[in-house]
């Protein structure tokens, strides 16, 4: 499999879209590919997401396009803006096995993370049996050509060493913004994130739905 010789440097707008996109592929797949307005309640999810944002459909927009040139996205479908569906082509520009895919979905997502919240945080897009299965997988995506990964220094007072994506660039202060965003981890807490972010997407579908009868009765 053709493994690309240099990442491409990706805006945090790109990154988000294409994390979402890659989480809804596993933790709600009745709704992959997902709509704009599905991809929207994705990106701007208040739980699993570090930091949180507010972005609107044209910046979605500009983020799908550019990455749909880059070849790490595609649609699904045709016709009109509000009818394309989107899903991501991760797996397929990069040769990754599913473990190692949703480790990358994870760090899209939350930014820097030790392996203990990976391994807490993984839930429905990965379940591995062992932190040293998710300490395995660090060090393989680390220890790559190119690297898709790096860990960052130890901060004071914290005995796990965090690990970050490079498809923002080897930048030191891409963790800043994460700093003073962390999030209590725990399984049940975990759940109860994936079960709102499951709602949200739901009642964002449900939208496009209403738009679309809408128009259809020329309302």
């Amino acid at each position: 499999m053709y493994t690309p010789k240099s990442l491409p440097i990706l805006n945090a707008e790109q990154i988000r879209v294409l994390g979402a996109l890659m989480e809804k592929c596993k933790t709600t797949p009745d709704y992959y590919p997902m709509t704009l307005n599905g991809l929207a309640a994705a990106c701007n999810q208040k739980t699993s997401r570090k930091p949180v944002v507010q972005y609107d459909e044209s910046t979605i927009v500009t983020a799908l396009n550019s990455l749909k040139i880059a070849g790490l996205i595609a649609t699904a479908t045709g016709g009109s803006i509000r009818n394309i569906k989107y899903k991501h082509n991760f797996a397929i520009v990069y040769p990754l096995v599913p473990a190692e895919v949703a480790v990358m979905c994870l760090l899209f997502l939350r930014g820097p993370q030790p392996p203990g919240e990976i391994n807490t945080n993984s839930g429905r897009l990965y379940e591995f049996e062992t932190l040293e299965e998710v300490q395995s997988v660090l060090e393989k995506l680390a220890n790559e050509e190119p690297p898709y990964i790096k860990q960052l220094p130890r901060r004071p007072g914290q005995k796990e060493q965090r690990y970050m994506h490079l498809f923002a660039g080897d930048i030191e202060t891409f963790e800043e913004e994460y700093i003073n965003a962390e999030e209590p981890s725990g399984r049940s807490n975990s759940e109860l994130e994936e079960r709102l972010a499951k709602v949200e997407t739901e009642l964002a579908e449900l939208k496009t739905k209403l738009e679309e009868l809408m128009k259809e009765l020329g309302v």
